[in-house]
């Protein structure tokens, strides 16, 4: 009789982690919009802060509030509160983009859609939007520290999101290794 019970009682705790795993894997249906909004503005304050890295250590000319330049003045973005703006505004424009590549990206799998992401990102900016909008210096301006400095950056931050985006929402999350029970 205590065998049987015994049994039984493993049976049943089997049952119960089988139920739970399933539970768990329904639960786990993670939400686009929150997601890309997380992600976009973790992108932005990361590769933000790095950004604003880059230009004090002068790897770039490009002021670090370059995306809010047609809202404020150049003299203003150059100073503390004008780099905190900065920062804000590419943490928004970072949450944009984020939002765009999970809703219309987001099931590429591997890192070279987010790298090309980044990439076209960066053209989009410093060769159609920087001219038009005098956001920052044009090509031709900017020295080839700033501009390998900038494509980098916007490559690097393109893979933040596209790579995140990409774990996040294809079978890749699968092969990760389990968590030990607690």
């Amino acid at each position: 009789m205590a065998r049987h019970s015994q049994a039984s009682q493993a049976g049943s705790g089997r049952d119960r982690s089988d139920r739970s795993n399933q539970v768990v894997q329904k639960q786990h249906e993670t939400h686009v919009l929150w997601f890309s909004l997380q992600l976009g503005f973790f992108a932005g304050f990361i590769w933000g802060a790095i950004h604003g890295f880059f230009y004090f250590m002068r790897f770039t000319t490009v002021v670090p509030g370059f995306l809010a330049e047609p809202f404020f003045k150049n003299s203003f973005l150059r100073s503390q509160p004008g780099y905190y703006i900065g920062w804000l505004f590419f943490i928004v424009f970072s949450i944009i983009a984020s939002v765009l590549y999970t809703l219309l990206l987001r099931k590429f799998r591997g890192p070279w859609p987010g790298i090309l992401y980044g990439i076209a990102w960066w053209a989009i900016i410093f060769g159609v939007l920087a001219p038009l909008y005098a956001l920052a210096p044009s090509l031709q301006r900017l020295g080839w520290t700033s501009i390998i400095s900038e494509f980098c950056l916007f490559l690097l931050w393109g893979l933040f999101i596209g790579y995140t985006a990409a774990i996040e929402y294809t079978e890749d999350r699968l092969r990760e290794p389990k968590r030990a029970p607690v």
